[in-house]
């Protein structure tokens, strides 16, 4: 009976011994608990400074507004990294600050195996940004992907293609993958063939198609035009149109649609003929024509 009934009591005579030994615990630590916090205050107050000062040194650089934002970024992550390692050490002693930088590393490591795709698109779009090449509305042609550059964050690039849709990139395929800027210049060159009868003057074809490009509105006069007999077609003997004119996508449109005209325009005052295909049937057996008397 006095087993019985004092078990209960060795229980609860343990469990206050725990209870007192945890608020203990807990007092002890109350000082290196008020440090740690006022650090991390401390620590909050220099982020925001820093990340002041980084603001107005990279406004004065041509930086693309994208790459501030991430050294704003970096500067305020390094000094939080610090603050909470130096925090811990003071809320636990025991932690020395190269045990902690060692579980930092594996953990990263563990973190980058994981998250491996979002890691190569991240730098991906940091070395874009870095380059000079490829900015805010080029109109670009990578992997099947055609359109204008709207966005370049870290992670993907926005474009916008002329029927207006928008295609979001991860930036790792435009950086392992070649990409054209078309509008990389203000000017550039464009090409159409045109195709010409076998029985014309080419000398002649040739004069009339100079002359209509170099007349035209939309070719740049400081430019030279190129027409070549290029290719024994078959139906026709095609000519090579080289000129140069505005890089933008409208601007390719619009000169293709006024040199075409411009030079079909000169090809039928000239008399010169633009063949198509011919078709000729051949029946096995005669058909019967009917009289004018039936």
């Amino acid at each position: 009976m006095n087993d019985q009934t004092g078990d209960p009591l060795s229980t609860l005579e343990i469990l206050i011994a725990q209870l007192n030994s945890m608020w203990e615990g807990i007092i002890s630590l109350l000082p290196s608990l008020v440090i740690a916090t006022l650090f991390l205050v401390v620590t909050w107050i220099v982020a925001r400074f820093a990340t002041k000062i980084a603001d107005r040194l990279t406004a004065k650089t041509a930086m693309r507004p994208s790459l501030r934002e991430l050294v704003e970024t970096l500067v305020r992550i390094a000094i939080w990294t610090v603050g909470l390692l130096i925090a811990l050490t003071i809320l636990l002693p025991d932690l020395t600050p190269g045990s902690l930088i060692a579980g930092l590393g594996v953990g990263t490591v563990a973190i980058g195996f994981a998250f491996q795709d979002i890691f190569e698109n991240f730098l991906a779009g940091i070395l874009i940004m870095i380059r000079e090449k490829m900015r805010i509305g080029d109109y670009i042609r990578c992997e099947g992907i055609e359109g204008k550059v709207e966005q370049i964050m870290l992670r993907e690039t926005h474009i916008r293609k002329m029927s207006n849709e928008l295609t979001i990139v991860p930036n790792s395929i435009l950086f392992k993958n070649p990409v054209e800027i078309l509008t990389d210049q203000q000017r550039r060159r464009h090409e159409i063939i045109v195709g010409v009868a076998y029985d014309t003057d080419l000398e002649q074809a040739r004069s009339v198609i100079r002359t209509a490009l170099e007349t035209s509105e939309i070719t740049d006069d400081q430019k030279p035009v190129d027409v070549f007999a290029c290719e024994f077609n078959a139906s026709s003997i095609d000519f090579r149109l080289r000129w140069w004119a505005g890089s933008a996508q409208r601007d390719m449109h619009d000169s293709r649609d006024i040199v075409i005209r411009s030079v079909k325009r000169a090809l039928d005052k000239a008399g010169i003929e633009i063949p198509f295909p011919y078709i000729t049937h051949t029946f096995k057996d005669a058909i019967p024509m009917a009289s004018h008397g039936d």
